[in-house]
């Protein structure tokens, strides 16, 4: 599986001034998504999130966001070392992720920016 970076998920109160720190922080501007209720804001490496907080609860499990270079090839992967996929694949606005468990118990979404299939 090639491993292209990760993404740290940061659950705020207040998105617009996270974004205003982030993108100050990052010298990058932040791209806005919604997904299920929750409203995203990509600014760098971060991902920020923010809304009803029984979806806020769910999103704070996932440790981080690990970028690959194919979702199907990471699926494969994870399973043949001993992950549980609890999520995914599934499309997103950029691409296609998955959720896995870790057999220690940690929890990742892995993601990649092909077009679902």
């Amino acid at each position: 599986m090639d491993i292209l970076g990760t993404t740290l998920r940061i659950c705020v109160a207040d998105l617009e001034s996270a974004i205003v720190f982030y993108e100050r922080v990052t010298g990058t501007r932040a791209l806005r998504f919604d997904r299920s209720g929750v409203s995203v804001a990509a600014v760098g490496c971060f991902l920020l999130m923010s809304g009803p907080e029984e979806e806020i609860e769910v999103l704070r499990k996932v440790a981080a966001t690990v970028a690959v270079a194919d979702v199907d090839e990471a699926h494969s992967t994870l399973t043949e070392a001993g992950a549980r996929i609890i999520a995914g694949p599934v499309p997103t606005p950029v691409g296609r992720n998955l959720i896995a468990l870790h057999p220690d118990g940690s929890v990742f979404e892995y993601a990649d920016r092909k077009p679902a299939h």
